[in-house]
């Protein structure tokens, strides 16, 4: 049973620290994430609640109560007008892959639906999904049935943009209502409420949901909801809720190892060690239960093997497109310089893989290829994933509580980031949003959430590349970050207590303040391609040159700005990359330096 100190949002002022000289002390890094103070206890003012909107006033009257605050009321209102107005906004092709799934799972019998190819997008998702875009479907194809015609590919009528784009404010309630449950039961409600209103309104849903657009503010409110469960000690719960998001969306398995460790040994295991065969049988009998309910229809049609080759595809290659910011886009980003540097001074004595030359230049989903450095392969991202894993999953194991629980599973989403397969740029909500709950347990931990946080949203924006949004995404992105760093850094601020981490605080602060500037060269940087290609006609024309970017009869100037094309994102990557690879590095080294007795109790 998590204990009043376990519970994200608590103040740091209304905990004790034990003195011990055998840890090392750091305000920023190495500092214990929880410490005991035997000074008087600070009295955190709570936040000055804003007074009622007159919409959320009138609201109120009309629909039961629900416990929400003026505060709460009003979040929701703007945030959901907010919305609204972003019904016309930019789409990706993720918009057309939904409505193909809501046509697919609304047209065709369920033992056809993990068969069609009359898209390209073809249903890649858990059953629980498919189920979810079955009762979609019902009021689509009574508000358009051209919706959810099978043969009317890339639909783009105003009915399906705003029923598609209502689908998912309607659906992110269940994001809004878990996050108002962690308000009521914190130690401090008013920096809970920070928290909580920090994720609902985080710009990656924004980003990734209200423009670009997914569902992901469903399910993770079903985490959040799983995580819940486990602070409030209803552990079976905890695990059902999570198999039943397995169901949803495989990407959550890289979470698993951390439920499996903790719910084993805080749930399922004495504190001696001894089995609880009751809690064993439940929770294991519960989960059987969820995956019999997803994919049994399957297994008796004799389908498995067919579902799991859609949701697996592992013919794609290390890197997404775009690179995600992890360790391989920095290890892509070297084998480029070094072919660049074996170029430029005719090093003989390196070899250099012809095949690999263009392979990780122009931006392509297929196999990366290296030049220099020996290619990476799945089997090696796996290996390093679980051992990374397993660093935390001790620690875990040895300390089951739930701040401990809530850290690990952090850390094991972070290093599946940083080291897996064909990583999206996407997956990084897994590591921000169960991040921003351990924010403002103290300074080095909210220091580690706003390197994670600046990093993390930055490297989403080159997923809205129109002018349009792009004002969207840098604007909302800067005020959420003033409205969220400021008030949790006045509850945990310590001011650096030696040279080397004064030094290291102006060294962070400059890096996020780098960002500015990088966003200045993305945005100014199709102008200057744009030039080269105008200036094009005044150029000599060359037939043929070194490199793969050169053709018959184009420009010099014409070839330097195609070979710049991804520039901006490998750039945007890069930068991000380091950002988040030090971010894990402090938060690895929170979690494995903190002190086993008296603080997780």
């Amino acid at each position: 049973m998590a204990t009043d100190s376990q519970i994200p949002g608590a103040s740091i002022s209304s905990r004790r620290r034990r003195t011990s000289t055998s840890s090392l002390t750091d305000s920023h890094v190495l500092q214990e994430p929880f410490p005991e103070k035997t000074a008087p206890t600070t009295i955190v003012e709570p936040i000055p609640e804003i007074p009622s909107s007159s919409a959320a006033s009138a609201l109120r009257k009309y629909l039961p109560e629900l416990g929400l605050s003026s505060v709460d009321w009003d979040v929701l209102i703007a945030s959901t007008c907010l919305k609204l107005l972003l019904f016309p906004a930019y789409r990706s092709t993720d918009f057309e892959v939904h409505r193909n799934w809501l046509a697919i799972t609304h047209s065709l019998p369920i033992s056809k639906w993990y068969y069609d190819t009359t898209s390209e997008w073809t249903l890649d998702y858990p059953p629980f999904f498919a189920y979810f875009e079955k009762l979609l479907s019902i009021p689509a194809a009574l508000i358009d049935p051209k919706i959810v015609d099978l043969q009317n590919l890339n639909y783009s009528a105003w009915s399906v943009i705003v029923y598609q784009r209502s689908t998912v404010i309607v659906t992110e309630l269940v994001l809004a209502a878990a996050l108002h449950r962690f308000i009521r039961g914190a130690v401090d409600p008013s920096t809970q409420r920070i928290l909580s209103i920090s994720l609902f309104l985080h710009p990656g849903f924004l980003v990734v949901d209200h423009i670009h657009f997914q569902y992901n503010g469903f399910m993770f409110g079903i985490l959040l909801w799983s995580i819940l469960m486990a602070r409030n000690g209803s552990k079976l719960m905890s695990g059902l809720l999570f198999a039943v998001l397995l169901n949803f969306k495989h990407i959550y398995m890289y979470l698993a190892p951390a439920y499996f460790i903790y719910l084993l040994r805080s749930f399922c295991l004495s504190p001696t060690g001894a089995l609880l065969p009751s809690n064993f049988l439940s929770l294991a009998n519960a989960v059987i239960l969820v995956f019999l309910a997803s994919l049994g229809p399957f297994i008796l049609m004799g389908q498995l093997p067919q579902l799991l080759s859609r949701l697996f595809p592992f013919t794609r290659g290390l890197n997404h497109a775009y690179w995600a910011p992890n360790v391989w886009a920095l290890v892509t980003a070297a084998d480029r310089v070094l072919l660049k540097v074996i170029q430029r001074f005719g090093i003989d004595s390196l070899n250099i893989n012809t095949s690999g030359v263009a392979s990780t230049s122009r931006g392509l989903v297929g196999d990366t290829v290296f030049a220099v450095i020996p290619n990476i392969k799945p089997m090696h991202t796996f290996i390093i994933t679980i051992l990374f894993q397993a660093i935390f999953l001790i620690k875990l194991w040895r300390i089951p509580s739930y701040k401990s629980f809530l850290t690990a599973l952090t850390l094991c989403g972070y290093t599946s980031f940083m080291f897996g397969w064909h990583v999206h740029e996407k997956a990084i909500l897994l590591v921000l949003v169960p991040l921003s709950l351990l924010a403002a347990e103290n300074h080095a931990y909210f220091r580690t959430f706003m390197i994670a946080s600046v990093a993390g949203i930055f490297s989403l924006f080159p997923l809205l590349f129109t002018p349009a949004e792009t004002l969207v995404k840098v604007v909302y992105s800067i005020i959420w970050g003033i409205l969220v760093f400021e008030p949790i850094n006045r509850r945990v601020y310590e001011f650096p207590k030696s040279l080397p981490f004064v030094i290291l605080d102006v060294t962070e602060k400059a890096y996020m303040g780098g960002f500015a500037l990088l966003q200045v060269f993305v945005s100014l940087f199709p102008l200057f391609t744009a030039s080269c290609s105008s200036s094009g006609s005044s150029t000599r024309n060359v037939t043929s040159c070194a490199g793969n970017f050169c053709k018959a009869g184009s420009s010099i100037s014409e070839q330097a700005a195609s070979g710049m094309e991804f520039l901006p994102l490998m750039l945007t990557s890069v930068y991000c990359a380091i950002g988040l690879v030090w971010a894990f590095i402090r938060l690895s080294m929170i979690y494995l330096r903190q002190s086993e007795s008296g603080i997780w109790s």
